[in-house]
């Protein structure tokens, strides 16, 4: 977005924070010429971030996307099976699925926007049976192999009741956990534990607007060793015979960079620093909007579940259609040079998954139709807070 001539400062969405040892990591890369997928800075990349989640272990990939897409690989999703995956969530786990030659089956979200137990548990009792250890879509005929999980915007879904629908139904867990990096939970069986480390595989995002950033790469945490091994094989073109070009498998070029890696490094060290942010900033928000939500009933935050500790990466605003549409003051307060954006377009109604399975997508499209994201980078300055509540109250009136 263009600033414009009338417009003071203009407030993004989301922009990363390169202010620790960045620059001082990448130049050692360049000045000793490791900058592709060799080097220091790869290993100790996962090795930091496997000891900072508590994870067996950690693969560094190209992307949050080749995370899932090889998670999916790992867990034996096979051509032809479906998989239970959120509308509610960014496209890039649902591709995923398509790209394993599986279909997604929609599940409806919670008020937390995470996907719902009891969608997902009621839609299984409806269409589906369990039989020789196969859970099997009556409809489709199909057999039901997975569950992707996505813990929206830093909040963690319930990984409780998902976890006890998987082991009933001998489901592979693969949490999506790129917007989550941080987040874990305060009670329960999983109570001290961080989100993409509970199921079989969890997948991570380093893109530039997440908490931190390599501008562009992902992560892979893996229960076993050997499905570990097996992705970072197939990471690096799964080469079998890497002298003579040998390979026995179908692999992919998704190995993250050695200067991603540097970047990555860095902004782990800030990583707590930044939730520290996040969560203050978040408080902040609250605060000056108290009056607005008393107001107008149907405006609020969405928070982090009652269960646990959010690294709050964006501030989802709910807002009232009776009062103001989303679309209405998303474009009000860019002429006031502050971005805000919608909910993503559920996936159920995207055009190449309009034929999938779904559950009833009540909650989805309430939330869908109210959302409206702030801006959360950990940048602001409390006058940037102000001035976005500001602009929001003036222009709900």
């Amino acid at each position: 977005m263009n600033k414009t001539s009338n417009i003071a400062r203009f407030i993004p969405l989301s922009v990363p924070s390169l202010k620790g040892n960045e620059l001082k990591y990448v130049s050692e890369c360049i000045e000793t010429e490791w900058i592709s997928s060799a080097g220091k800075y790869v290993e100790r990349f996962e090795s930091l971030l496997a000891g900072y989640l508590g994870a067996e272990s950690c693969v560094a990939v190209s992307n949050g996307t080749a995370a899932l897409h090889l998670a999916l690989i790992c867990a034996g999703v096979k051509n032809g099976e479906e998989v239970f995956a959120p509308s509610i969530t960014f496209i890039a786990p649902v591709n995923a699925i398509k790209y394993a030659g599986a279909h997604p089956v929609f599940v409806d979200c919670d008020d937390h926007l995470n996907m719902s137990a009891e969608s997902l548990s009621a839609f299984i009792e409806k269409n589906c049976v369990y039989k020789n250890k196969k859970l099997i879509n009556k409809k489709t005929l199909r057999r039901i192999s997975a569950i992707i999980p996505v813990h929206i915007f830093g909040n963690p879904a319930d990984m409780p009741a998902i976890m006890e629908i998987a082991r009933k139904y001998g489901l592979k867990v693969i949490e999506d956990a790129t917007e989550s990096l941080g987040s874990y939970y305060i009670t329960g069986p999983y109570k001290g534990m961080k989100t993409g480390t509970i199921g079989d595989y969890g997948c991570f995002s380093f893109n530039g607007n997440k908490i931190i950033t390599t501008g562009g790469g992902g992560m892979l945490t893996c229960k076993k060793k050997s499905d570990a091994d097996f992705a970072r094989y197939l990471s690096t073109q799964a080469k079998d015979d890497a002298l003579n070009y040998v390979h026995d498998n179908v692999g992919y070029n998704y190995r993250l960079t050695n200067i991603q890696a540097a970047l990555g490094c860095a902004q782990l060290e800030k990583l707590e620093s930044y939730i520290e942010i996040k969560r203050k900033n978040f408080k902040l928000y609250q605060k000056l909007l108290s009056k607005l939500f008393s107001k107008f009933s149907g405006f609020s935050l969405i928070t982090e579940p009652e269960y646990s500790f959010s690294n709050y990466w964006f501030y989802s605003l709910l807002t009232d259609p009776g009062v103001i549409e989303k679309s209405e003051l998303i474009t009000r307060l860019k002429t006031m040079g502050i971005e805000a954006r919608p909910l993503w377009y559920p996936n159920h109604l995207q055009k190449p998954y309009r034929k999938e399975p779904r559950c009833t997508m009540k909650k989805t499209m309430h939330y869908f139709e109210r959302i409206v994201n702030i801006p959360c980078s950990v940048n602001l300055t409390d006058a940037d807070i102000r001035l976005v509540c500001e602009s929001i109250i003036e222009k709900v009136g």
